[in-house]
């Protein structure tokens, strides 16, 4: 049985956690096939858009203590040329669109996955928790990328004291995009999906991309990369294509070019 499933359809890629007897605990094997299945997405022209998914009840119940590869990592590189590991939890560069579809508990490893997508849609039965501190063990990708995704005060609630929260918790802080119903969550995923792929994907990459770095950056460097930016893009086929769309009164065709 594959512990991560990838399936792409009409510019659709869903990865999907699949070790549901182990209430999707990631060990050594089910990271490195993660890792894979986003090493994916992000190579495959046709993917577009990406969901992170899970089978059965949990969706993900962190990292499996019983084998320190999947807490850990087993990969190439010395500590010094990859202080962590080059995977989408800990800060892999994609741009691509990215979207969670969470229901259940979603635990420790589980949780800063979610924090590299785009848009969380949790169910009203998802509960959130970084259980680390009271395992007397620090939280170290989460303690980076939480502050910045639903502030302060609200990331050390989480951080500091090991408890879960509710999933009407994540969305009043801001962790939860959407909450729906259990028996909606996957198609309200897939339709929010199929809606991102109506706009011309590489615009989005690039859009994504802007906002991404220019965090970082003067306000002066930022507009100077942004133009940057659009000068590549207006070199593609799709800038093209939206143009003579436009002027056609018709939908654009992307190609991704």
């Amino acid at each position: 049985m594959n512990l991560v499933t990838y399936e792409c359809e009409d510019h659709v890629a869903t990865i999907t956690l699949n070790r549901p007897e182990a209430r999707n605990a990631i060990n050594g094997a089910m990271r490195q096939d993660l890792n894979a299945a986003w090493d994916r997405f992000r190579a495959e022209e046709d993917a577009w858009v990406g969901i992170l998914m899970a089978e059965g009840d949990v969706f993900c119940a962190g990292a499996d203590l019983k084998d320190s590869a999947g807490a850990v990592g087993t990969f190439p590189g010395t500590f010094w040329e990859k202080p962590t590991i080059n995977s989408f939890e800990s800060g892999m560069e994609l741009f691509k669109p990215t979207i969670a579809a969470v229901h259940g508990p979603c635990v420790g490893y589980g949780l800063t996955g979610l924090l590299f997508c785009d848009f969380v849609i949790a169910s009203t039965d998802a509960v959130f928790r970084f259980p680390e501190v009271t395992l007397g063990v620090p939280t170290i990708v989460g303690a980076i990328r939480l502050p910045q995704r639903v502030g302060w005060a609200a990331a050390m609630e989480l951080l500091l004291t090991g408890e879960p929260i509710s999933a009407q918790r994540a969305l009043e802080i801001g962790l939860v995009w959407k909450l729906v119903e259990p028996d909606a969550l996957a198609q309200t995923a897939r339709d929010w999906a199929r809606t991102l792929t109506k706009a011309a994907p590489l615009a989005q990459r690039a859009t994504k991309e802007v906002a991404w770095r220019s965090a970082d950056m003067s306000w002066i460097d930022a507009v100077r990369f942004g133009e940057t930016m659009r000068k590549v893009a207006a070199a593609t086929e799709d800038v093209a294509e939206g143009l003579q769309a436009w002027r056609e009164q018709r939908p654009p065709q992307w190609r991704g070019r």
